[in-house]
């Protein structure tokens, strides 16, 4: 079957050819034999069989804001790479990366979202090299003390690249920039690796390379390996050297992918090549995705789920659209319209994107018709997972578009273990009647086997375990603990930080019958549920916790979690408060030592007394439901409360941003220990006027506030309106 010219076809187009793509697929081929060491190797395979040379690998949806606004209409443009040009292009630029650097370097990616970015992670792959990606920060903000150039300085002085791939006009930027350490490396446009003049052919190039990819036996083809990506002696040899192989090993290291920084500071995570491997093998089963399946995705692509899925495509055979998360954010419908353009069967979302989508991508949000009918895994990732949320999402979608509410697969993952984990999803077949049951309005992330002991059981590849965080033994199931995972996806640590890595990266004997094992300390707190099944439940992080006082008064005694705090506080005025950014924390700066919840209001929120009553419906909101007493609430401007690139809350950085003077706030209150939380309005008294510092050391008048009653139950109110 020829193939449709990418550059003038449309979606539907593309679609179609992998529909027919599929079926050839299925004729005397087995996908999924034989599996390789590592990802790379993967894609000559593809790119050899007829069915797969000319099957579309990555897709690409451009909606960029200016072409539209130019005129390019409400459709995106589109680009195509198939599994023959993807592997012609990892060769090709794996060749050119070793013209500057030698196997084994390690190099920083810069280089935006798009099918170049993906070529690059294939190419280090290929090349025997360490891949680090990293978000590029706004150029304009380069050497200034912005969140996203520090972290880019971090990732330079912890990982000491050998080099730095970038577009040429984000190399000007640097070198026109106030950076001197960025100025320091070794750039290397990715336009010059991009060219057809290294190899000539790339497929002629790649005929060398696959000599041990089908000798049968795995193992086999893996000790060959070995041997060669150990031997300093083939150093220099090129990506295809004279005996096979000579790209990163399955021991070998070939990612280095930051933690979030949700809970701190980012941290460097050491993954191999085989690791990866594992992982996305574990995932591909799990979500029963093969070469029928059609993958939608906007995560970001440098690092979890976004990189995972990049790799999880090509293990599977599958086709990945992908649309950049600002494209995303700027207009939520798009992530839902590309679904449909394409008869996506798979796409991972964050859990904050559903109420997005409902509030800002509904039918009339657009022209486009839906059809989610297609969706066999809704994969929900960023715990909590909400049941609520997810519910009012399937309702409207699945009424407008057809949205299967049986696709629905909590997901739970983390950057130790590569990125996936686990899910509650099952195949079709094995799918409950009644949907999946829910714990503390959250629901499940993981469906776990019957039994512990694993007696008759094949013991799972991916071993999840709820341990007492004091003493690290296994806890009954209903009993809250720390979560636990043990398995081959497990990375090798964190990159200059032995201490972190002893206490996070564990060796642990928790399974009666079963060897002495390595684990990751997730951090998270959990709960295994059982009912006619045993589902895990991801409650929170442990550092995010707030401490509550305890029925009987005792300060410390109970723990709740955050998200419950800054869910209460939302729903207290969700018509003034954005979803998502409501961050509640225990702040020893307070007045009070009580937490502080810090919201960003939405545009035009009202005058003075409506942000007190605002401040004031937080308090009591959060009381009522949680039975947690707020000191001190911070109503700050749009873009305020600090999140990750995947969206999580950084509230550590919150805390330290309200400490350091450095939240832009609009409306502050604090609320001594002992004042009562009240309902209904409060008579106020204008009691006189302070002075608070506004931005740039400005002094704004502020009117101080105080509710009527005795001086111990005042509150103080200050704004700088």
């Amino acid at each position: 079957m020829r193939a449709p010219d990418r550059a003038t076809s449309t979606p539907r187009q593309l679609a179609r050819h992998d529909v027919a793509s599929r079926a050839m697929s299925t004729e005397n081929y087995d996908p999924y034999y034989p599996d390789q060491p590592v990802v790379d190797q993967y894609l000559p395979v593809w790119a050899k069989q007829p069915a797969f040379a000319h099957k579309p690998a990555f897709i690409w949806a451009d909606d960029d804001e200016h072409r539209r606004r130019a005129g390019g209409g409400g459709t995106p443009s589109y680009a195509a790479l198939t599994y023959s040009e993807l592997n012609a292009a990892a060769q090709r630029m794996a060749v050119a990366l070793l013209e500057t650097v030698r196997r084994g370097d390690t190099v920083l990616l810069l280089t935006p979202p798009g099918l170049r970015l993906v070529k690059l992670i294939f190419a280090c792959q290929r090349a025997g090299l360490v891949a680090v990606p990293i978000v590029p920060p706004d150029p304009s903000k380069l050497g200034t003390p912005s969140p996203a150039h520090r972290h880019l300085l971090r990732a330079v002085s912890q990982t000491r690249p050998s080099a730095a791939v970038a577009d040429d006009w984000y190399i000007d930027a640097v070198r026109n920039s106030p950076a001197a350490a960025l100025k320091r490396l070794r750039w290397v446009p990715v336009s010059h690796l991009d060219l057809d003049l290294h190899l000539g052919s790339g497929d002629a190039a790649v005929s060398h390379l696959d000599l041990d990819l089908h000798l049968g036996s795995g193992d086999a083809a893996v000790s060959h390996l070995d041997l060669d990506l150990h031997s300093e002696s083939r150093r220099d040899d090129g990506p295809t050297g004279r005996m096979g192989y000579m790209g990163c090993g399955p021991g070998e290291t070939y990612l280095i992918q930051y933690t979030s920084g949700a809970t701190g500071q980012p941290r460097p995570v050491v993954v191999t090549a085989g690791a990866a491997a594992h992982n996305v093998r574990a995932a591909r089963k799990a979500y029963d995705l093969g070469p029928g399946s059609v993958v939608a995705s906007w995560l970001p692509p440098h690092h979890d789920c976004g990189l995972m899925f990049l790799l999880l495509t090509v293990v599977s055979g599958a086709t990945c659209v992908l649309a950049s998360p600002a494209a995303f954010l700027r207009r939520p419908r798009l992530w839902l319209e590309l679904v449909a353009e394409f008869r996506a069967t798979c796409t991972p979302v964050p859990s904050f994107a559903l109420p997005l989508v409902l509030k800002r991508g509904r039918p009339e949000h657009g022209t486009r018709p839906l059809d989610l009918a297609c969706l066999r895994n809704l994969i929900l990732v960023n715990e909590p997972i909400y049941k609520a949320s997810v519910d009012a999402f399937v309702e409207e979608f699945g009424r407008t578009a057809g949205l299967d509410a049986a696709s629905v697969s909590p997901s739970y993952g983390l950057a130790e273990n590569c990125t996936f984990v686990s899910t509650a999803w099952r195949r079709e077949e094995a799918k409950p009647r009644s949907g999946l049951p829910s714990y503390k309005k959250l629901l499940p992330s993981a469906r776990l086997p019957s039994t512990t002991a694993y007696s008759g059981e094949v013991a799972p590849e991916i071993d999840i375990v709820v341990v007492d965080e004091q003493t690290g033994e296994p806890v009954p199931d209903g009993v809250e603990g720390e979560i636990w995972v043990s398995s081959p996806s497990n990375a090798s640590g964190y990159l200059g930080h032995p201490s972190a890595t002893r206490e996070v990266f564990v060796r642990a004997w928790l399974q009666p019958g079963r060897a002495t094992a390595s684990f990751v300390r997730t951090g998270d707190c959990g709960v295994v549920v059982r009912g006619t099944e045993r589902y895990l439940y991801v409650l929170g992080r442990r550092a995010d916790a707030v401490a509550a006082a305890s029925d009987g008064g005792h300060r410390g005694q109970r723990r709740v979690h955050a998200h419950y705090v800054e869910t209460a506080a939302l729903g207290s005025s969700p018509d003034s408060l954005r979803g998502g950014c409501v961050a509640a924390f225990f702040a020893t700066s307070s007045p009070s030592s009580s937490v502080t919840v810090v919201a960003e209001l939405q545009t035009g929120s009202g005058n003075n007394v409506h942000l007190r009553s605002i401040c004031d419906g937080i308090r009591r909101a959060v009381w009522e439901e949680k039975g947690v007493k707020v000191g001190h609430v911070v109503l700050a401007e749009r873009g305020a409360v600090p999140k990750t690139t995947s969206g999580k809350l950084r509230r550590s950085e919150a805390r330290e941003m309200l400490a350091g003077k450095l939240m832009p706030k609009v409306f502050e209150a604090f609320y001594d220990e002992e004042t009562p939380v009240r309902d209904g309005d409060n008579e106020t008294e204008v009691c006189g006027t302070s002075w608070v510092v506004g931005e740039a050391g400005t002094e704004v008048a502020g009117m101080v506030v105080f509710a009527s009653g005795s001086a111990s139950h005042r509150q103080r109110l200050q704004s700088s309106l």
